[in-house]
Order: C-alpha cells, then sequence, then structure tokens
C-alpha cells in the first residue's frame, strides 16, 4: 500500500534524526543562543546604523546635497539619508526600527520623530540638535512622537532567527542528506524496492516539515518565556506562515538533492544559496536605503517573503488578507521548486 510506504520511510527518516544527539540538540540550542546573545547585548537596539529618514524626498538614498537641511548635519560622518514620499510612509519604517529618526525636510523650525524604544534614535537626536546653530536651540525644532505601539528591536528579530534556522535545516536536512545518501548507495537500494521516487521524496518532505514545526514551536514558547514577546495578530497565522515557509525552503532543497554524488560540492551550492538568502532578506537588519536591484534580488528568495507575512502579522496585526501576496508567492515557488525536484530526481546519478 502506498500510504505504508511513506509512513514508514517518514518514522525511520524521524529516527534518524532524534538518535542523532548532536544535530537534534544543535536545532534548539542554536536559535536559543542567538535570541539570548541579541537580546543581552543590545537590550532591544538596531546595531550600528545611522538611518535619517527624510521626507518630502524621492524614495531610497538621497543625494545629501538635494536636501534642505543644516550643512553641519548633512555634512556629519556615518549617516545615511533615506527619502519618503510622505509622513506616514516614514513613521511607518521608524516603528519598524528600519531607520533611526524622521525628519521633515524644508526651513526652521524642522519637524521631526525618534522611536523612544530605539537608542541610536536618541543619539540621531543629539547629532541633529548640536547640528543647529547654537546648538539645541528649542525655536528651531519640533519634536513628534509615535501615536501607535512601538515595536522592540527583539521583537523585529526574533522571526528572521527562527527563519533563518529553518532555512538551514530545509537545506541541509533535506539537500545534504538526501545527496549523501546517493554517495553510499542507499538510494540505489532503495531503487530495488517496491518505493517509488514520488514516496521516497514525499516521505523525506513530510519528515522535514514535521521537524521543522516541532522546533518552532519549542524555541518560539521557550523563547517567549524569557523575553515576552508582543505579538499584535493571530498566534495561528504566524505558525500557518511559518508552514507554508517550511513547505518552500524544503522545496529548494529536494531540487538541490534530485541530482549529484558529491557531498564537497552540494555543500558549497547550499552555503552559495543559504548565505545570500539570510543576508538578503532582512534577517538581521533593514535594506531600507540599499539600491534598487538589491531589494529586486531579495524578492527571489522565499525566506524574504516568509519574513514580510510573518512581521506584518506579528508586529501590525496584518489579517491572512493583507498577507495575501506573500502567500501566493509562497505557495507559487512551492510548486515550482517541487515540479522541477521531482523532474530531475535521480537515484543513483
Amino acid at each position: 500500500m502506498r500510504f505504508r510506504r511513506i509512513w514508514v520511510m517518514f518514522k525511520a527518516r524521524n529516527w534518524e534524526f532524534f538518535r542523532d544527539r548532536a544535530s537534534f540538540g544543535w536545532n534548539f540550542l542554536f536559535p536559543f543562543l542567538l535570541v539570548a546573545g541579541f537580546g543581552i547585548l543590545f537590550g532591544g537596539r538596531e546595531p550600528t546604523a545611522y538611518k535619517i529618514g527624510v521626507f518630502p524626498a524621492p524614495t531610497g538614498a538621497v543625494a545629501v546635497a538635494s536636501l534642505d537641511l543644516p550643512e553641519a548635519f548633512k555634512e556629519t560622518r556615518f549617516l545615511q539619508f533615506v527619502g519618503f514620499a510622505s509622513q506616514d510612509d516614514a513613521l511607518e519604517k521608524l516603528r519598524h526600527h528600519k531607520i533611526d529618526i524622521v525628519i521633515r525636510t524644508g526651513p526652521p523650525p524642522y519637524a521631526y520623530w525618534i522611536n523612544d524604544a530605539a537608542p541610536n534614535g536618541h543619539l540621531a537626536e543629539k547629532i541633529f540638535q548640536a547640528s543647529l546653530t547654537g546648538g539645541a536651540d528649542t525655536a528651531l525644532l519640533r519634536k513628534g512622537r509615535i501615536t501607535t505601539a512601538e515595536i522592540r528591536y527583539i521583537d523585529w528579530l526574533f522571526p528572521g532567527i527562527l527563519a533563518m534556522n529553518m532555512m538551514f535545516s530545509a537545506l541541509w536536512g533535506v539537500g545534504y542528506i538526501v545527496v549523501r545518501y546517493r554517495k553510499n548507495g542507499a538510494l540505489r537500494r532503495l531503487k530495488a524496492t517496491p518505493l517509488t521516487a514520488f514516496e521516497y521524496l514525499s516521505a523525506q518532505m513530510l519528515s522535514r516539515i514535521f521537524l521543522l514545526m516541532f522546533t518552532l514551536v519549542v524555541v518560539w514558547f521557550g523563547c517567549d518565556l524569557v523575553f515576552h514577546f508582543h505579538v499584535e495578530g493571530s498566534l495561528g497565522h504566524i505558525f500557518l506562515l511559518f508552514f507554508l515557509g517550511s513547505l518552500s525552503l524544503t522545496a529548494m532543497g529536494l531540487v538541490l538533492a534530485a541530482r549529484g554524488t558529491s557531498e564537497e560540492f552540494t555543500t558549497g551550492t547550499l552555503n552559495f544559496i543559504s548565505w545570500p538568502m539570510m543576508f538578503l532578506s532582512e534577517v538581521w537588519f533593514s535594506l531600507e536605503g540599499a539600491p534598487g536591484w538589491v531589494k529586486q534580488v531579495a524578492q527571489a528568495f522565499p525566506l524574504t517573503h516568509l519574513l514580510q507575512g510573518i512581521r506584518r502579522i506579528m508586529n501590525d496585526g496584518a489579517g491572512l488578507v493583507d498577507v495575501w501576496p506573500q502567500i501566493a508567492v509562497l505557495l507559487l515557488m512551492t510548486g515550482i521548486f517541487l515540479s522541477v525536484g521531482a523532474y530531475l530526481f535521480s537515484w543513483d546519478q
């Protein structure tokens, strides 16, 4: 019976994972250590960047000379100016720790906003005040406040750490493992059984998704006991997005596992795909102000759409209808990866 054969392979793969104590333990320990490290070291603060949001201005990185701001402020080193068409757009990015301060360009008095939960914003405010003639002259400044709920950096970072752990586990747990089986002849022996390629790949995929979601739930609630994450939307919707993300990432792993017998080449391929995906999908930091082509490249990664959807639900209270574009892209990528993986799969080549 087809279902029975899938079930047997599903159980065998799970037992293999649970008996590997080093791999099993690291899947839990690694995200815990990352969350604890960032929580202790930065305490809700985004590392190092000083991004100055200005409006009205062309969207994206803007030429400093074109801004109607104090000359001393524009000449300050280590400031990156990011333009926004409207105040609402700029304040939305400020809430999500993607920029450190928002300033309205034009003649004095200058209106500006900071996020009280972001220490970098207070430093940027001091730099801005010091750049004015005579120092922090209150007659030249009008300070605004964010009226909506503020978001801690750890709340913004946490989904990225979980998604990154899911990405590595999916790609290496499927792509690398299957190639290793092919190299040591295990797949050739399975080929001689009634097991079909579809059944084998289905079992591998279901096993990995089960392990990914099991790990996700344990890590989520374990970290929540310590950091008390603020979730605006539905927790069920968040886990649904993570499930769709695990589908897409596992299907990508099947593409990498479809051919090849070289573990070294597979390792290089996995690193070539996973590391750019991690840095361009806003796991650690925002791409606000980055060149447009960088943002376009990031859209090719399922991790980007997964994190966009998760953060909108968690931080903004969005529903499934609001994140439907991300859901559609994840489902489309899953279908493409599965089709390509099934078409290319070989037991022994």
